[in-house]
């Protein structure tokens, strides 16, 4: 079995509205998925645990709807910015390591984007979240007041120095990190599929 994340098209819109209703109680609509898609300075990505293939033969396309989305994330670029506005595993599929598998395939996305930095927002009371994103480097840098619809604060993480040679290290660190937490349930790997170009880390 491997992890796979790879951009989302318009087929996968109506399952994006399915998962997005399980994570966030219903965040965006569908029209709101296809105003990201349509957007040419937004991307989102999906999530799937694939089996590999006994048959090489079998192309990926003809096996997509035994592999269900069970993680979605959307990053917008902002001049040489990177803002993560979404990112969520199906509950699940929490705590094995998908969360920080779609977090490295997003800083990883950034950094091949020429992004300097990279900012989100996060719930204040959201405690696994905050301890993912600082585990992947990211520093508070401010708290926005009754952010969230039930009233509840944001921190505003930041990092920055994404094309220093210091960060690429960091984030093989991370990817090595995310492989090993995959490993522990049987995951063989995480691969990154950027259009037509693959990479595997």
């Amino acid at each position: 079995m491997l992890a796979e994340v790879s951009p989302l098209k318009a087929q996968d819109l109506a399952e994006a509205v399915a998962l997005d209703l399980q994570i966030f109680g219903g965040w965006w609509s569908l029209q709101g998925y296809q105003q990201e898609l349509d957007r040419l300075s937004s991307t989102l990505l999906g999530l799937r645990l694939r089996m590999e293939a006994s048959n090489p033969a079998i192309r990926d396309d003809q096996t997509a709807s035994s592999h269900p989305l069970i993680g979605i994330s959307c990053l917008w670029r902002v001049e040489d910015e990177a803002h993560i506005t979404m990112l969520g595993i199906h509950p699940q599929h929490q705590g094995q390591g998908l969360g920080q598998a779609l977090l490295t395939s997003l800083l990883t996305l950034a950094r091949l984007e020429q992004a300097n930095r990279a900012t989100l927002e996060v719930n204040v009371a959201n405690s696994a979240a905050v301890k993912l994103y600082k585990k992947l480097g990211f520093k508070t840098a401010g708290q926005r007041p009754h952010y969230y619809d039930n009233g509840e604060d944001a921190l505003i993480l930041w990092q920055g120095d994404l094309q220093t040679p210091q960060f690429q290290q960091s984030l093989e660190v991370w990817q090595r990190d995310t492989e090993h937490q995959l490993a522990l349930w049987g995951c063989s790997g995480l691969k990154m599929i950027w259009g037509d170009a693959k990479a595997d880390s």
